[in-house]
């Protein structure tokens, strides 16, 4: 029998599962008794690789099996097969090979981010913040004498700096909204990272303007908003006036682009284009100047 190395804060999918080691016995589950644990990070989508996945099980069976363990309120709670148990319902199929675990909430939380890391090749921001939060905690609960010191777990997990998965973790102080659009590429990462430091009340501001406006807060604006809010001088009026002004910025620049970047290098910015007509707009001023004396 193959022996875990008894840490499941760096086990890898093997550690976790045993399978074909003389290990836990997989058993077929009904999905109707596999639910979803309350802090699982991971989307689950009916999308194109859904799709891929409905049409695998169907040819060859589901390949890899979930892992469980059993629900005080009944059932089973699938802490990794989420996204196989829709396949599976999706493909017709009333069951799912799981195995079954007794597990700790704390063990219960590191395994199913652990294998749920191990499984899947493209993650969203809110899943790797969720996911690397509910792990710390998980980890500070077991022992790790400080997040410090999770933080080195979780770096040597996934390759990710300190400093990535610190700000990755602020993101889950970030209202619905704002994390939306951090996912969608609608808000850049380094700038939602700075808004984390708002209360949700003025975050609400913030995509509240953000919507009326049709603007995105740049990381300065961001940046502007943070220390405010530290001297105190950040209110609802101040957020709507600021992202006001990056509308009125940014058609100011959509109008230099669209008449007059035909003229200018393709590598100038609009504000390199405004310093160049200002300075030409100067001479014609002073040359109109002396003419006239």
């Amino acid at each position: 029998m193959r022996k875990s190395n008894g840490n499941l804060a760096l086990a890898g999918y093997n550690d976790i599962f045993n399978i074909g080691m003389g290990g836990d016995t997989i058993t077929e589950i009904a999905l109707s008794e596999l639910h979803e644990p309350d802090n699982h990070p991971f989307q689950v989508n009916n999308d194109d690789a859904m799709t891929a996945l409905v049409e695998s099980i169907k040819q060859y069976g589901v390949r890899e099996p979930g892992l469980a363990r059993p629900s005080a309120d009944g059932g089973y709670e699938l802490l990794c097969g989420n996204r196989r148990k829709m396949a599976c319902q999706l493909a017709g199929l009333a069951t799912l090979p799981v195995i079954i675990r007794e597990l700790s909430d704390d063990d219960a939380a590191i395994a199913m981010v652990d294998s749920n890391l191990q499984q899947r090749e493209k993650l969203l921001f809110s899943e790797k913040a969720w996911a690397y939060r509910v792990k710390m905690e998980a980890l500070n609960h077991k022992g790790v004498k400080s997040d410090n010191h999770s933080c080195e777990v979780i770096k040597a997990q996934t390759g990710d700096s300190r400093n990535t998965i610190f700000r990755l973790i602020r993101l889950t102080e970030l209202i619905e909204v704002l994390l939306d659009k951090v996912d969608a590429r609608d808000l850049a990462f380094n700038t939602a990272v700075e808004l984390t430091y708002l209360t949700y009340e003025e975050q609400h501001t913030v995509a509240d303007a953000m919507a009326k406006n049709d603007v995105k807060p740049s990381l300065s604006q961001a940046v502007r908003f943070k220390k405010m809010k530290q001297a105190g001088t950040l209110t609802n009026d101040v957020i709507h006036e600021v992202l006001s002004e990056s509308k009125e910025a940014a058609v100011s620049e959509t109008k230099i682009t669209l008449h007059y970047r035909k003229f200018f290098p393709p590598e100038y910015s609009p504000k390199q284009i405004e310093t160049v007509i200002i300075e030409l707009l100067q001479t014609w001023k002073s040359q109109r100047e002396g003419a006239a004396v």
